[in-house]
């Protein structure tokens, strides 16, 4: 049974108060105490008594912690954070500030197994899924040190529907009133496209921002740098998203990596626009970003500026995602860069 109290929605606390014959309400002291006072130690949370906090204690119940093991800081104002796992695996997490705005992105996985072929997580392989725990601490360990952070986004490390049941329920921690109160609208979960998880998301109570990494506007080209679209090609992707839009009613970002000589041409702009008037979107065009010598290069501004033309002429809403966090390794698949051995 797992005791880690970090690791417990509010209605979960509340089962385990009751069950030791408390009063219900103790269980939001508890969490607002890990969770806005960031309490290490039950012995830290003073408005329960010391017999319950004993009993607690007793009873194999804890806090986990996050280990900061180092942070790089960019020129830019990005700032990466390496941290150690109880276990001793390691994760980075990014802090991208833009103007007043902090974008904190998150890892949802140690390594991860989709095996994308432009990012170096996938070169670590897989090693464990994340608990809700260590997903919400990346969040309360650099929000004490860095200050409010206005959204987060699932994008770093692994890929977040593959931890599915982890991610939800950090996703509840983070939303819920009594903890970091982070509205819906600024916590967005990334895909490299399962799904069956984006169907599962739909039937969801509660609906944070879907961003999906698509990269390609053909299943032959996808197929390349993506082994996911052997399992869902871009058809099965489609009507997922459909499925989400009429339960959701809200619209999803669709992720393009641009790399030189394989998928910017003019051509490939013009069948991205006709894939994208399928579904209510907005599409997030990203440089490339290299982690290692390899085969791939980023596309030239001159034809970063050809592809959005062609896409907002065709009435699609288009931001290009500058790099941000490069001399650190923490632009947009790099992470993990540094941690091969």
């Amino acid at each position: 049974m797992d005791k880690d109290l970090k690791n417990k929605t509010l209605s979960e606390l509340e089962d385990i108060v009751e069950n030791f014959g408390q009063k219900r309400y103790l269980a939001k002291y508890i969490f607002t105490f890990i969770h806005c006072r960031d309490a290490g130690r039950i012995s830290n949370i003073t408005t329960l008594s010391k017999d319950f906090r004993a009993l607690l204690a007793e009873q194999d119940y804890y806090i986990s912690h996050l280990n900061t093991v180092r942070t790089f800081s960019d020129p830019d104002g990005t700032i990466k954070y390496l941290f150690e796992l109880a276990d001793g695996l390691r994760i980075e997490t990014v802090l991208m500030t833009d103007g007043k705005r902090k974008t904190l992105c998150v890892s949802t996985q140690a390594g991860c197994t989709m095996n994308c072929a432009f990012c170096a997580t996938a070169k670590l392989g897989f090693q464990r899924k994340l608990t809700a725990a260590e997903i919400a601490d990346q969040l309360n360990i650099i929000r004490k040190d860095r200050g409010k952070i206005n959204n987060v986004v699932y994008m770093g490390m692994g890929e977040p529907l593959q931890n599915y049941s982890a991610v939800i329920k950090s996703v509840r921690i983070l939303n819920h009133p009594q903890g970091k109160n982070i509205g819906l609208r600024h916590l967005t979960i990334s895909t490299c496209g399962i799904a069956d998880g984006i169907r599962k998301l739909a039937d969801e109570d509660i609906h944070p921002r879907l961003a999906i990494s698509l990269n390609a506007p053909t299943d032959a080209l996808r197929s390349k740098i993506m082994p996911v679209n052997k399992k869902y090609p871009i058809s099965a992707l489609m009507e997922a998203v459909k499925y989400y839009q009429r339960k959701t009613q809200q619209r999803v970002t669709f992720e393009y990596v641009l790399i030189k000589g394989f998928n910017d041409s003019a051509l490939h702009a013009q069948m991205l626009s006709r894939l994208a008037h399928k579904a209510k979107c907005n599409i997030n065009l990203i440089e490339y970003n290299p982690y290692a010598p390899g085969s791939f290069e980023a596309s030239s501004k001159e034809t970063i500026k050809r592809f959005v033309q062609i896409l907002e002429g065709a009435g699609i809403e288009t931001t290009i995602r500058y790099k941000k966090g490069r001399k650190i390794k923490a632009a947009c698949g790099q992470l993990g860069a540094d941690m091969h051995t």
